[in-house]
């Protein structure tokens, strides 16, 4: 490995005394950096107010450039040593590619080992893979880190490659021991599943393994009563690689801050926030830099963080990071917001909601908020849906029209979507 495990927070702390400079200094060479660093003292860095100097790198700031322009401004690497591309997210605007050297590779690849090791995945446990595959890393990588480890895998994909129901029938006839997808997706799998009468919950998945998006309370505790598994949640971002993950103890992430520098920092004033106080997350890769050096970037995460955890496990030299779980997603009804992910962890709060979709619809002119509904086998749907209902009204101050959909409706409309789209803006 390119880089062992540190054995202290000191062995931590020296590595960014020496790294830090070497950022910077790589950075500088990319003309994108030629204004933003001018002035800044590297002999100077460990002070922290050289290193504020620093300004914060926002996702506009390269999405306002051209892809030949990011290429030849941002980007460090000939290409010749470029050994593959990486998609970001692209979820609130355009989508950008970013190249990624053998040099960084080793390092992404490190990080990723890092991620399995954490959650125990172990040489005795076969994986089943649901994440998309594709120019987004995050699929590939766990599969080809696991292969490294002598783990075996199936590349399945998201539903777009293969099927949910085939990808159900394969979990039942080839009995995997983890499960990795995105957690929308595995909750996607289980109501396909039981719209096939197969229990996942007493299948041969003994863990399942979840990144790329915000896992809630109540969705982990939905994705563990449907698959009868321990749930880990595991965090990176494109633009540095997988940078955490959960162990044993499941109370926070545990960021490999040996491989990236990271700040938590008052979005208003960009001062650091005290442990345990909610803050916007920055990060600087301090190896995998050698094609897009990035510093001081915004991933836009909101989170708190900590010395550490509970545990005392090879990984608890590392602090503890906390997603606050903050959405910007939201409907608005008739005056009223109502949060998405706020109203998501409402309803799976009900064990016996199997899926469902919300919908702002137009009736006779005004705005409505449909919920549809798919309940498990043998509930009372009819004591359920007036009980929702009412619940609804309580908590979020709107009314709702509830509709009560056959089991596997849902699983049906959403399998061509990466992400199910639970909430739907069907205005008029």
């Amino acid at each position: 490995m390119p880089l062992p495990l540190p054995k202290s927070p000191k062995d931590i702390e020296e590595i960014h005394r020496r790294r830090l400079p070497l950022a910077v200094e790589q950075a500088k060479k990319a003309p994108f950096f030629k204004d933003r660093l001018a002035g800044i003292d590297i002999s100077k860095l460990d002070d922290p107010s050289e290193w504020a100097k620093i300004p914060i790198l926002e996702k506009e700031d390269l999405r306002a450039l051209s892809a030949e322009t990011f290429m030849t401004d941002f980007n460090l690497a000939p290409r010749g040593e470029i050994m593959e591309y990486w998609r970001s997210g692209g979820a609130t605007g355009k989508p950008l590619f970013y190249p990624r050297t053998f040099e960084d590779m080793k390092y992404m690849f490190l990080a990723f080992r890092r991620g399995i090791a954490c959650a125990g995945v172990r040489k005795r446990d076969s994986v089943h893979i649901s994440f998309p595959l594709g120019m987004h890393p995050v699929g590939h990588l766990y599969a080809r880190v696991c292969q490294q480890a002598g783990i075996g895998v199936n590349w399945a994909g998201s539903g777009a490659s293969t099927p949910s129901a085939v990808q159900v029938q394969l979990i039942y006839d080839l009995k995997p021991t983890v499960w990795m997808g995105m957690s929308s997706y595995g909750l996607h799998l289980a109501n396909h599943a039981e719209s096939m009468g197969i229990d996942l919950a007493n299948s041969s998945v003994e863990k399942v393994i979840c990144s790329a998006e915000p896992l809630s309370k109540a969705k982990r505790e939905k994705l563990e009563r449907s698959w009868g598994a321990e749930v880990y949640d595991l965090f990176g971002m494109t633009e540095a690689c997988l940078m955490g993950g959960e162990d044993a103890a499941h109370d926070g992430f545990r960021i490999w801050t040996d491989m990236f520098y990271v700040e938590v920092l008052d979005p208003e004033t960009w001062e650091p926030v005290g442990f345990g106080k909610t803050g916007t997350f920055v990060v600087t890769p301090l190896w995998s830099n050698n094609a897009t050096p990035f510093i001081r970037w915004n991933s836009g995460d909101i989170v708190s963080h900590y010395p550490g955890g509970a545990g005392n496990g090879p990984f608890s030299v590392f602090p503890i990071v906390k997603h606050a779980h903050r959405t910007s997603g939201f409907f608005k009804v008739r005056g009223i917001n109502i949060n998405h992910s706020e109203f998501e962890d409402f309803l799976f709060g009900y064990e016996q909601v199997q899926d469902f979709k919300a919908e702002i619809v137009t009736v006779r002119d005004l705005d409505r908020l449909r919920v549809s509904l798919e309940y498990k086998r043998d509930s009372d749907e009819s004591r359920l849906s007036t009980q929702i209902e009412t619940a609804i009204k309580q908590t979020f101050e709107v009314s709702p029209e509830i509709v009560v959909l056959e089991r596997g409706t849902l699983a049906a409309e959403f399998e061509t979507a990466v992400k199910a789209p639970r909430f739907q803006d069907n205005r008029d």
